[in-house]
């Protein structure tokens, strides 16, 4: 079985496991280095060699660091070894990042320099919708289209045929549905409101979103804050959910919604 062959099923395991990996890939090299151009590895989320080859031991360190960052970014790392004479030479510490390059010592018996391009592929973020109303409908539809796995809460039947999910849950209270999801939008729009955002709120979500007015928010907030919710977890919800575009429509309050999504994981990254 072919080193490509061979990443690409370990690779295939992963992602259906939900894992986060890495493929490293030697770019270049200059004087006599162990791996060469082409060669490459997948390195789990530990930054631990699974499978491939990058030379030896003493390249690991550095390809585990820059691993470790891509993985926790999603920016895919470029990284230089060299031995330290050569550092020395150009006046560059090991670890230090200059244009976009992360520079680190190659203690190889070898003395040759190499370019290592490590590329995080993440597993597909989870989106959780509540509600079957138009606009969790159009959500659903169009967050396909940017690699979400997505789910849908019914608190009641579906306004419109739902299209193909990755889960649909007849309920909010559904413990599959909640455990470490990043994304929430309550879009129940008057059929369970109070419920949904409720079992949002109660789980650690790095987002959430109301569909409503903010009139309507407010008196669900004053609602949820005499049973109990805490004034903090209401304050960390979007309300109204999407960015400001006049949306009307349902599909266009679907577009200003996954905007403020796609903005909110976009400057996590930053």
């Amino acid at each position: 079985m072919t080193q490509d062959k061979m990443i690409a099923d370990e690779l295939a395991r992963r992602q259906a496991e939900g894992r986060p990996v890495a493929i490293a890939t030697v770019v270049r090299t200059v004087s006599s280095t162990a791996a060469k151009p082409g060669d490459k590895a997948l390195l789990d989320e530990n930054g631990t060699l699974i499978t491939g080859f990058l030379g030896g031991g003493c390249v690991r360190g550095a390809v585990r660091r820059a691993t470790l960052a891509a993985i926790a970014t999603g920016a895919p790392q470029l990284v230089s070894l060299k031995p330290q004479e050569l550092l020395e030479a150009e006046g560059i510490a090991a670890g230090e990042a200059r244009d976009g390059v992360v520079y680190a010592r190659n203690g190889c018996p070898s003395r040759g320099s190499l370019d290592i391009f490590v590329e995080p592929v993440l597993p597909r973020q989870r989106l959780v919708i509540c509600g079957g109303s138009a606009v969790a409908v159009a959500l659903a539809e169009l967050a396909e289209k940017f690699d979400f796995r997505r789910t849908i809460c019914l608190g009641a039947a579906a306004e419109t045929a739902l299209p193909t999910l990755d889960q649909v849950a007849d309920g909010f209270d559904d413990p599959t549905v909640w455990d470490g999801v990043p994304f929430v939008v309550v879009a129940t729009q008057g059929q369970g409101d109070a419920a949904a955002l409720m079992q949002a709120l109660s789980v650690p979500t790095r987002f959430v979103a109301f569909v409503g007015s903010r009139r309507k928010f407010a008196a669900l907030r004053e609602k949820l804050i005499g049973e109990g919710v805490a004034a903090a977890d209401l304050d960390r919800v979007h309300a109204p959910a999407g960015l400001h575009i006049h949306a009307i429509t349902p599909e266009e309050i679907a577009l200003s919604v996954l905007a403020q999504i796609t903005s909110f994981r976009r400057n996590a990254l930053v």
